[in-house]
């Protein structure tokens, strides 16, 4: 390349651009993306001096797997397509997983509502309203046997969004495949079990930050050991996105949280090696398309320097990223939600293009209720359409090289860089989580998107701009009967009539006794639920040791 050359060329056309902006200006003063980073007329080999390709980018499957974590990506196997979902009964999600696993879905995602996320039985004072409405009801074994009812679980991938009591929920599948004589050794699946950051961005914590680390390690050393196909963890970025935080923010709030792991299960006595192969990571897809695609090359290439730097991991998969993904909830709109549509496809394409293992399209109507059948099914169309008709499959990265692309993906690694540097400062996420200072990132940066939209700066078809009259609101919506707490209830009232409750008081009892030790917590928390402890039970049990962390006011 001769620089002055281009640098001449260049000088060129910004006069005859100077001109042309005196008739007609550019749509804005500005332009820059969610993170703040300024976004340039036009990209070219200048915004890449002294860039080293191999240093940069590498091959596919090689360090430091900026491009993908498989030699072949999709040119092997496409993405797993996953429909997140869970409502009501478990009978009731288990016909709609049958629904969609004969729609072509490979592999189930588990929501659980949200009495479960936070450890309540359905009979519980304060799951009253709730039991059933943003997932699945899950009391006791018996619910996850129902769950699961025809469905083998060493032929399906299984994907559970549970946090604080993900040690009871995971216990529960355990003994699922017990009964149905499936060994542990060929579960596949994964368990978000991501409690760091639930106290910025979602809320449904149980414990404090410290006990619930030790219960996430415990986890990673009871799979190491017994269910070594198994993702002890999916470090989660999509909640931190969806609590208003930017591009740049989510990938770095997301991996310094993944540090803090890390280093707890060394500090637990593991090494690095045993337990980083089964780490992954979950991230949003928004709306920005470069900005988003940019995003998860910086992540990949980011985690890939801090295991091996940071970390002196030597297996190649322990410093793979690989990755979840769900299209933006937050971007999803009650105002013409066949709009959604269009949303969710580019968002997925993004994801696509930025290399993700496995994906959740969401459903147009998912801003007015829980998704219809309807709406699941274009959603997963939506992603087979990607995979079977567009093509973008056949080559790997393909937007690899773009000066746009690379120069993005640089500025978004290093500001990711700063902020974690600035959490080390502080002593760790934990830490930084305590001083309240990653929820105030996202506060802000939050508050900043919302004012963009009302001042109308930001518009959103349908939202602020391109209005049209609507119904009020459409009559095919999914809802949940009341009457399912109900039978959950009822449920329960049978299950303690009928058990063993001596039993069920033992192994409670063994589970306090470990707990107050420094004992691994899986084995007496999959004995208990064998006994058939409930939920609420074995979360009490834990509360009564660890206590309920209470958030400090900002």
């Amino acid at each position: 390349m001769d620089e002055q050359k281009l640098r001449d060329l260049k000088a060129q056309y910004e006069a005859a651009v100077a001109k042309v902006l005196q008739k007609m200006p550019e749509r804005r003063a500005q332009f820059v993306n969610s993170s703040g980073i300024p976004i340039e007329r036009v990209y070219t080999p200048l915004d890449l001096q002294g860039w080293d390709y191999v240093e940069k980018l590498g091959m596919p499957g090689q360090y430091p797997f900026t491009r993908a974590v498989q030699p072949t990506a999709y040119r092997g196997r496409y993405w797993t397509m996953r429909q997140y979902a869970g409502f009501a009964t478990a009978e009731e999600t288990n016909k709609r997983y049958h629904f969609l696993l004969k729609s072509g879905q490979t592999g189930l995602s588990v929501a659980f509502d949200l009495p479960t996320q936070i450890g309540y039985d359905s009979d519980h004072e304060l799951a009253r309203g709730e039991v059933g409405k943003v997932g699945v009801a899950i009391d006791s074994l018996w619910d996850m046997e129902r769950l699961f009812e025809g469905i083998p679980l060493d032929q399906v991938s299984t994907s559970m969004t549970i946090n604080a009591p993900c040690a009871v929920i995971l216990a529960m599948y355990l003994a699922v495949a017990e009964k149905q004589g499936v060994p542990f050794d060929q579960l596949r699946g994964t368990v978000q079990n991501d409690i760091l950051k639930e106290y910025p961005a979602r809320g449904t914590y149980i414990f404090g930050p410290r006990p619930s680390m030790r219960l996430i390690t415990n986890i990673f050393e009871y799979c190491t050991k017994h269910v070594p196909q198994w993702n002890t963890i999916s470090i989660s970025g999509y909640h931190i996105r969806e609590a208003g935080s930017t591009a740049v923010q989510e990938v770095a709030f997301t991996l310094a949280n993944g540090i803090a792991y890390v280093q707890a299960a060394i500090d637990a006595g593991m090494q690095v090696d045993e337990f980083g192969p089964r780490l992954s990571f979950f991230f949003n897809s928004h709306l920005d398309f470069f900005e988003e695609i940019a995003k998860f090359r910086a992540a990949r290439r980011l985690w890939a320097k801090i295991m091996k730097e940071r970390f002196g991991a030597k297996d190649p998969r322990s410093m793979m990223l690989r990755f979840h993904t769900q299209t933006a909830g937050c971007s999803l709109t009650a105002q013409q939600p066949l709009n959604n549509i269009m949303r969710t496809a580019f968002e997925a394409l993004a994801a696509v293009l930025g290399g993700t293992q496995s994906l959740h399209t969401n459903s147009f109507d998912e801003a007015l209720a829980l998704p219809s059948e309807l709406a699941v099914q274009v959603a997963l169309r939506t992603q087979q359409i990607i995979a079977y008709e567009t093509a973008v499959c056949d080559t790997i990265d393909p937007l690899a090289g773009s000066y746009y692309i690379e120069s993005l993906t640089d500025q978004i690694e290093a500001k990711a860089q700063e902020y974690i540097d600035k959490i080390d400062q502080m002593g760790g996420a934990v830490a930084a989580i305590e001083k309240g200072f990653i929820q105030k990132e996202i506060q802000e940066s939050a508050y900043r998107y919302q004012r963009e939209i009302e001042k109308g700066e930001r518009i959103v078809v349908g939202l602020n701009k391109f209005q049209v009259k609507e119904e009020e609101k459409p009559a095919d919506l999914l809802k949940v009967d009341p009457a399912v707490a109900d039978r959950q209830i009822a449920r329960l009232k049978e299950l303690k009539a009928s058990r063993d409750n001596a039993a069920v008081q033992r192994a409670l009892a063994e589970l306090k006794a470990a707990a107050e030790g420094d004992a691994n917590l899986m084995p007496p928390i999959l004995a208990a639920v064998k006994s058939l402890a409930t939920l609420g039970e074995i979360c009490d049990t834990l509360r009564a040791v660890f206590g309920e962390y209470q958030m400090a006011a900002m």
